[in-house]
Parts: structure tokens; C-alpha cells; sequence
């Protein structure tokens, strides 16, 4: 892997020569760790964002120690290892980040302590989906669910899709969050929380309340198309408008699959018109832009998913 000159960017921007990359300041290493791990403007390498992740941490860089805990806790791009999540995680609270500190309380096990470190990467399409847990956690995924059955009807959505997206998003953590500041167990940025009235994204009720209203908005926006939902949500509305369907982005075309593997349905049943449908010329193949033309109504906040996901 070292030594290999990156290719250039999509956009026209040039990747830096990755021997001159692992050198610059962590700040500049944050910048593309975060681009590798999500495929933003490269092509997605778990590899390389875990080995910028790991030069930025051991320079103390507090953000990118969360991230390495959380890819450990969460078995993204890694296979899943609570203590060494946990080992990333006690850095990070020891800087005072109060993130890294909920997230410590949740995977610390005193009876299995790992140094910081960082393990080989591996292939992301041959993982399995894995949970951050501490204790038995039947009753609290217990407790969630029942809140979905209750609350999904509520706003003309099956919970089935809702429990798919809370998966892929946060596997159930209500304590979640992501690099980029999305939170809780469907993975709310503070604007889109603003937006759907949502005060604490933590608190496990709130955070429902949003992320089901978001996704009746997208479902209504896209008139129950369940792909074009999700890739919103994932991506944002702008995105699935721009490219006429799912965008190109190896992230987003990820988690369309993982979620629609769980959820088959290609068309939800109809929602509340909450808002005009959107209006634009559909593609074939989404390799390039298209011109769209939105409702009037002013396009969602991009949302962030709990690995940063976006386009």
C-alpha cells in the first residue's frame, strides 16, 4: 500500500502522493482518512483511512481516535474488537471528549484491556453486522423495538423499514455518534434534528420522532420509491436529484443494498403528502450528473449517517 501514488480525484481534484500523505499534519491526515473511508472523491479504501485514522491518533489528534473506536466497536473496515475500541475511545475521554466517554461506558470490559493499536483492515463485503453492546442487550433493542411498533403507524411507515434503517444506521445505539456529528439511533445531524423539532438526539423517543418524520418526507418527496428514500437519507435529496437515482457513491449504493437485503420491498405503501413529489428525469445509470428540478419546497439538510456517510 505505501508508496503507491494515489490516482486523481473525481471533481478534478488531485489526491496528494500517499508517501507525502502519511507525513502531513494530522489535521490534513483527518481530511482523508475520512474521504478513503467513505469514498468521497477516491475510491473507498478502508485500509488507507485506517492507517491515516492511526497517524493522526498517535499524534493525539482526539478526533480521529473516536473514529478508530468507533470502526472497532462497529467492525467497519475491521473486524469488530470492543476492547480495542475501547482502548481508542480512553484516549479520546482523556482529552475530554465527551463523546468518547458514553462510548467508553458502553464497550470498556476491565477483564479485557488491548493497547491502541491498530489491526489489518478487512474486506467491508464479507463482514457481519455487529452491535455495540454492553451487557445483555435483549431488553434495550427490546425496548426500541417496541417503541418503532408503536410509534412507525404514527407516520404511515412500516416499521420494518425503520428497524432497517436504525441497523444500518447505529445498530441500535441510542448513544451514537458519528465523526460528522450525527447523532443517536437514526443518526440525526443538529440541523435536521432543528428541522423535525428534536431537542435531544440522544434521547431515544426524540430521536425516532425525527428520523421517521425524515423518512416520511422522503418517501412522500419520492413517492414511496424505497431506493431513491433511502439513498436521500443517506446522501441527500440534492444528490438523488443531480444523478437521477442512486447516486455513484460507493457508500450509498452500500447501504441502499444492505438495507434493502433486509427490506424488499421496491415501493412502500403511500404516506402522508407532506410535501410536493419531486419532479426530475430519471437515468438509467446514475454515472453523471443530470439537471433536476426540485420542489418548490427548499431541499432537506444533507444527513449524515453514523459512519459520515454522504456524497
Amino acid at each position: 500500500m505505501l508508496g503507491v501514488c494515489c490516482a486523481s480525484a473525481q471533481g478534478g481534484n488531485v489526491t496528494p502522493d500517499w508517501l507525502d500523505l502519511i507525513r502531513e499534519p494530522p489535521a490534513r491526515q483527518m481530511e482523508w482518512a475520512q474521504r478513503y473511508e467513505h469514498g468521497e472523491g477516491v475510491a473507498q479504501d478502508y485500509g488507507r483511512a485506517l492507517q491515516l485514522y492511526c497517524a493522526a491518533a498517535r499524534r493525539g489528534h482526539v478526533m480521529a481516535q473516536y473514529q478508530l473506536g468507533w470502526m472497532y466497536a462497529n467492525g467497519r473496515g475491521v473486524e469488530h474488537d470492543d476492547a480495542r475500541a475501547a482502548a481508542w475511545f480512553r484516549l479520546a475521554a482523556a482529552q475530554g471528549d465527551a463523546p468518547a466517554q458514553r462510548m467508553l461506558a458502553r464497550v470498556d470490559d476491565p477483564a479485557e484491556v488491548k493497547p491502541a493499536n491498530c489491526a489489518e483492515p478487512v474486506d467491508p463485503r464479507h463482514q457481519r453486522v455487529h452491535r455495540v453492546r454492553r451487557g445483555p442487550a435483549s431488553p434495550e433493542r427490546a425496548r426500541i423495538e417496541a417503541l418503532v411498533e408503536q410509534m412507525a403507524p404514527n407516520y404511515g411507515l412500516e416499521p420494518e423499514l425503520v428497524l432497517a434503517v436504525i441497523e444500518a444506521e447505529s445498530a441500535f445505539n441510542p448513544q451514537a455518534r458519528s465523526i460528522k456529528d450525527a447523532q443517536g439511533l437514526m443518526q440525526l445531524i443538529p440541523a435536521t434534528a432543528e428541522r423535525f423539532g428534536v431537542q435531544d438526539p440522544y434521547d431515544p423517543v426524540q430521536n425516532l420522532r425525527g428520523g421517521m418524520a425524515y423518512l416520511r418526507w422522503l418517501l412522500a418527496y419520492f413517492q414511496g420509491d424505497v431506493r431513491l428514500t433511502l439513498a436521500g437519507y443517506n446522501a441527500g435529496e440534492g444528490a438523488v436529484l443531480r444523478y437521477g437515482g442512486v447516486p455513484p457513491f460507493a457508500e450509498t449504493r452500500a447501504y441502499v443494498e444492505k438495507i434493502t437485503r433486509v427490506y424488499d420491498r421496491s415501493v412502500h405503501p403511500p404516506v402522508a403528502p407532506v410535501t410536493r413529489p419531486a419532479s426530475f428525469k430519471r437515468r438509467p445509470s446514475s454515472a453523471a450528473p443530470v439537471s433536476a428540478t426540485s420542489a418548490s419546497e427548499p431541499p432537506a439538510v444533507r444527513f449524515i449517517t453514523s459512519a459520515g456517510r454522504g456524497g
